[in-house]
């Protein structure tokens, strides 16, 4: 298990869309944001989710990071990834990231960080017996315009032995 998990704001919000916050501290020891991404995401900032966010800060299910963060490498992201793969960069081992956006992904993975997003998350809960369907959850974001490609939801399913959904339109003759 990571010693040190760090969540950016794409999954924070995409959690809480599906009520999936609560999951968190069951999956992990302790998950920490970076105040830069708490600045994006909390109350007057017009995420979505907002509430359920501030919510899981004040239960305690996710915690902002208590101390400075060194600038371990100058990247051109916005604030909250930097300082998201500067936190990873500056604790050795054990460290796991929680992101979504590509860029973002590309550099922490370049530095060797590990990274996972909330389709990942979505399948951890389901094979923790957290949910009882991933493809439910995955349901509930795709109409909240939250987005995660096809090709990632189905690669989740399959490996939580769920069955992928047939987009493919049939002709009737």
């Amino acid at each position: 298990m990571p010693r040190i998990v760090i969540i950016d704001a794409s999954p924070l919000i995409g959690l809480a869309l599906v009520d999936g916050l609560a999951w968190l501290p069951q999956l992990f020891s302790g998950v920490f944001l970076p105040e830069s991404v708490k600045q994006e995401v909390l109350p007057g900032k017009g995420a979505r989710g907002e509430q359920a966010i501030a919510h899981a800060l004040a239960a305690g299910w996710i915690g902002v990071w208590p101390e400075p963060i060194a600038a371990q490498l100058e990247i051109d992201l916005d604030a909250g990834e930097t300082d998201c793969i500067n936190l990873g960069l500056s604790h050795t081992g054990g460290v796991l990231l929680i992101m979504d956006e590509r860029a973002g992904r590309a550099v922490a993975k370049e530095k060797g960080l590990a990274v996972i997003g909330t389709a990942a998350i979505i399948g951890l809960a389901k094979k923790q017996g957290l949910v009882s369907s991933a493809r439910a959850v995955f349901d509930i974001l795709q109409r909240s315009d939250f987005r995660i490609s096809a090709a990632v939801i189905n690669q989740v399913l399959v490996s939580v032995n769920e069955p992928i959904p047939d987009n493919r339109l049939t002709n009737v003759s």
